[in-house]
């Protein structure tokens, strides 16, 4: 069984920072203007561009 040490697995984490929770999953409702339905776009996007995601029609 192979052991790693506690320096590499810190730097494994510092390696990955900022991969995933930087990211942020958005929902998105559009309403179809025949059918009056709604449908829904998802997107997993960056947190700073979330503004910029719903300020677009």
């Amino acid at each position: 069984m192979a052991k790693v040490s506690k320096n590499a697995r810190v730097a494994q984490r510092a390696a990955n920072a900022g991969s995933g929770r930087e990211h942020v999953k958005v929902v998105k409702s559009i309403k179809d203007p025949k059918t009056g339905k709604y449908t829904y776009k998802e997107l997993m996007i960056h947190k700073d561009k979330v503004k910029e995601f719903f300020a677009k029609k």
